[in-house]
């Protein structure tokens, strides 16, 4: 198991961001997740958390003394620095590290960094090479643009909600805030393609704007050419693939859930071979998803009969023989102990403050010749403010002057 260590203090970079330098201007999930991915693969994240409290994800669901243990994830790699927003002196303090910055990552409602004077106006001027990666729940332009928004109202208006559930029963979420993370994503994402841009077409800096809600939008699949051309509205549709068949979920004998994906041609053929139902794997009507969509129910009594009748170990087994697709319903008791979590190194080690050691989540993407590493966990409110200050050329008698001026 790969191990990190708990010391947050910087030491060499490394990785395919290494010399990149990031500012993070952001509380919670979207930008926080953002950076967090740009960390994980060498860039050096400075994080401004204000004076005091810091980004309330420090105390967000489940706490180890006084800190969350998502915090430990979501801040990896990162140096804190407390800066007081508030106050001119830290916002010159906030200037200066823009003037050094490659990117700057930053999910407060449109409007907020224009009040406090680090509007993108004034920061181009500053550093016309920046990249500015702004997340929110609208965008920064459109009538709703001033409005808050978080990733419950982008997977609202996204689309999501209205596809995820039972048709009998009202919309339901993701267990998870996917809306903020695929935002965070798209926003990784922005802001290499324009640091590509920057680097490679000669090309200033420029502001990657990412709306919470176009987030989800753009991974409606074919939700928008399906309507406009026919009219149809995609509705939900419970565990079953709309469209896509057979796949759904199931229970077996001994009432544990999986799932069987056997939606492409020839698996669809091999899963009737392994249930006893050769007529069916010879019907020339089900030969495609068309013909097997038009029959769905039967397909799904059929498979649903034959998964109640085994159980769960049976059926992966017989499925795993045959190559067809299917899996249990993970928990995280399941993650833990299976053998693909664990040879992909899924499953860092790293310690708490207390010296305990704890389990977090592994690096993705797998990079092949500089892959992601985490260094350290979700440092303490403000452990680098000294460090970063220092770097920027500050003596000790003048953090010691900002400090007790509450500028930082």
């Amino acid at each position: 198991m790969i191990t990190a260590e708990s010391n947050s203090s910087p030491g060499a970079s490394f990785g395919p961001l290494t010399g990149v330098k990031v500012l993070e201007l952001g509380t919670l999930i979207a930008g926080p997740f953002c950076s967090r991915i740009l960390a994980e693969f060498g860039a050096v994240v400075i994080k401004i958390e204000s004076p005091g409290d810091g980004d309330p994800l420090r105390r967000w669901r489940k706490m180890h003394g006084d800190t969350s243990l998502w915090w430990l994830v979501q801040a990896r790699n990162k140096q804190s620095i407390t800066i007081n927003l508030k106050h001119p002196e830290g916002i010159a303090i906030v200037k200066q590290l823009v003037s050094e910055a490659d990117i700057v990552v930053e999910n407060f409602r449109p409007g907020v960094l224009e009040k406090l004077g680090l509007g993108w106006d004034v920061l181009h001027v500053i550093n016309p090479k920046l990249v500015m990666v702004r997340l929110s729940g609208f965008g920064q332009t459109g009538p709703m643009a001033n409005q808050p928004g978080f990733g419950a109202i982008g997977e609202s208006m996204g689309g999501l909600r209205h596809v995820t559930g039972f048709a009998d029963r009202p919309p339901v979420k993701a267990g998870i805030s996917i809306g903020d993370s695929i935002a965070a994503l798209w926003g990784a994402i922005g802001a290499l393609m324009a640091l590509r841009h920057r680097e490679v077409n000669g090309g200033d800096g420029q502001v990657v704007d990412v709306a919470l809600y176009e987030a989800v939008f753009a991974m409606m699949e074919s939700l928008v050419p399906e309507f406009d051309v026919f009219g149809f509205v995609r509705e939900r549709t419970g565990n079953v693939m709309p469209g896509i068949t057979p796949s759904n979920t199931y229970t077996t004998r001994d009432g544990k859930n999986l799932i069987v994906a056997a939606n492409g041609d020839a698996i669809f053929v091999r899963l009737m071979r392994i249930i006893g139902r050769q007529d069916l794997a010879d019907d020339a009507s089900l030969a495609d998803n068309a013909g097997r969509d038009a029959r769905a129910r039967e397909l799904y009594a059929v498979i649903g009969a034959w998964v109640a009748a085994n159980d769960e170990a049976t059926v992966l087994k017989l499925a795993a023989e045959a190559e067809v697709p299917a899996s249990r319903i993970f928990s995280a008791a399941d993650m833990f102990a299976d053998p693909q979590y664990l040879a992909r190194e899924m499953l860092l080690s790293t310690r708490l403050p207390d010296g305990k050691s704890v389990r977090v989540p592994g690096i993705v993407p797998k990079l092949s010749a500089t892959p992601g590493e985490m260094t350290w966990a979700g440092p303490k409110l403000g452990e680098h403010t000294n460090l970063v200050l220092e770097r920027l050329g500050y003596p000790q008698i003048e953090i010691d002057r900002l400090r007790r001026a509450k500028a930082i």
